[in-house]
């Protein structure tokens, strides 16, 4: 069987969701005789906004120093295989087809049937997938939350990290920002580092406060550790030294924030990276659908000529305010109208998403998330966009959005295009598109 097939027969016995608690994938993981256990060092990080950047940023600092990395990341864009990323000499692949069918099959087997989540059980293979290739390091994300996070049966990380924490998944982890940091926090192990990244005021001493409470060395940003952009250059301070580097290669400010945090990680850690390899990560970074600009392919081709096309999975009331930050330091480069491609689920917050963007865009067209089996629809998506001061036309489908967009854009001359509000949506741009993450 493929492995589309394969988790597609789990989904149809397990549920998709997330059913916060340690005992099961702990049974699982014991019939597997543990793989948990003899994976590579970890760098094992949680966080509301930033992780799936910082973890980029983790595996390219690794990798410039010459070290092998598994990666773990969640959720995939295009194909399940995203999610598992094994190292080698060559930077690392994503795991072959005949490998993750394999462990999926195995890990199946071993559940025999009984209660669990579709993300437990990709979790076990995650853990099977890293214990039985070798690497130097793993860099492993949080799926969600982090006390009860499949994830979290890793007792003694290398290091932690705690990247900026906002309100997000409030049905299970809480319905403010502390609360919701303290479930973060549930990563940060007795006695092992954790580097903790730029956070709303308050919450830094409630992490740091916890690090203490479990005597885990602890790197905070603005206390420990701090960042900024000077003539065109990213300079990184700590007590260890300065770092005069390049600019990240993701685009926008809050990249500057995520590159830090993974620099205060490495060096917490007590691994020896030379200056060189910091540097060269600053340049090599790769972190798909994330305020990324899209590459040539079939969707892109239908855009008049001239049209900058950005894609970015973000999705809170954070990350919103993020993506009109980029789009306005996009502006100042080079000003262009602005339109966005917007789609969302229904567990999402969309006003709190939207209202970041009035008087930045032009115009927004609505479509279903059509991957995701939870979408706002189209027509209630743009009476929420409505409401939150933008002007805004539902479109059917992806297909329709596109030709509604080209057709105001003909118009329009050059313009700069924003796909955003689900990672669902950014999978699907990518598919039509014909580029995948590779």
């Amino acid at each position: 069987m493929s492995v589309e097939s394969l988790i597609a027969g789990l989904s149809a016995i397990h549920p998709k969701g997330f059913d916060l608690s340690l005992d099961r994938i702990t049974r699982l993981l014991a019939r597997l005789d543990n793989p948990h256990l003899r994976i590579p060092p970890a760098i094992h990080v949680a966080g509301t906004n930033g992780k799936g950047s910082t973890t980029a940023f983790c595996r390219a600092i690794l990798e410039a120093h010459g070290k092998t990395v598994h990666v773990h990341t969640s959720p995939h864009l295009v194909n399940w295989h995203e999610r598992y990323r094994l190292g080698s000499p060559q930077g690392g692949k994503l795991v072959s087809e005949a490998l993750l069918e394999d462990a999926i099959s195995r890990v199946a087997k071993a559940n025999n049937g009984e209660a669990i989540t579709v993300f437990e059980i990709l979790s076990a293979v995650m853990f099977v997938l890293f214990a039985e290739n070798p690497a130097d390091y793993s860099v492993i994300e949080v799926g969600l939350g982090g006390r009860f996070d499949a994830t979290n049966v890793i007792a003694n990380p290398l290091v932690s990290v705690i990247t900026n924490i906002a309100l997000d998944h409030q049905a299970w982890l809480g319905d403010t920002v502390a609360a919701i940091a303290m479930e973060k926090a549930g990563i940060i192990k007795p006695g092992r580092p954790v580097a903790i990244g730029r956070q709303q005021e308050g919450i830094d001493d409630l992490l740091a406060d916890t690090a203490e409470a479990r005597n885990s060395p602890s790197m905070v940003c603005g206390r420990d550790y701090g960042f900024y952009e000077q003539a065109g250059r990213f300079v990184y301070q700590d007590d260890m030294g300065l770092l005069d580097l390049p600019l990240p290669v993701l685009a926008g400010e809050h990249q500057l924030a995520n590159a830090a945090t993974a620099i205060a990680a490495m060096r917490i850690s007590g691994l020896a990276i030379p200056d060189e390899a910091f540097e060269r990560a600053m340049t090599s970074v790769v972190w798909p659908g994330r305020m990324e600009r899209l590459k040539p392919g079939n969707l892109l081709s239908r855009f008049p000529q001239g049209t900058e096309v950005w894609v970015d999975g973000g999705h809170n009331p954070s990350a919103g305010a993020v993506i009109a930050a980029c789009l306005a330091d996009l502006d100042e480069k080079r000003p262009l109208p602005v339109y966005m491609l917007c789609g969302m689920i229904n567990t999402k917050d969309p006003s709190g998403f939207l209202e970041a963007f009035r008087g930045l865009v032009r115009k927004v067209v609505t479509v279903p998330v059509a991957e995701s089996g939870s979408s706002i629809s189209a027509s209630d998506l743009a009476s929420i966009a409505t409401q939150s001061g933008l002007d805004a036309i539902s479109t059917a489908s992806l297909d329709e959005g596109i030709a509604e967009l080209v057709r105001q854009l003909s118009a329009a001359g050059p313009c700069r295009v924003m796909v955003c509000g689900s990672l669902y949506l950014i999978g699907e741009v990518l598919r039509e598109n014909g580029t995948p993450p590779q």
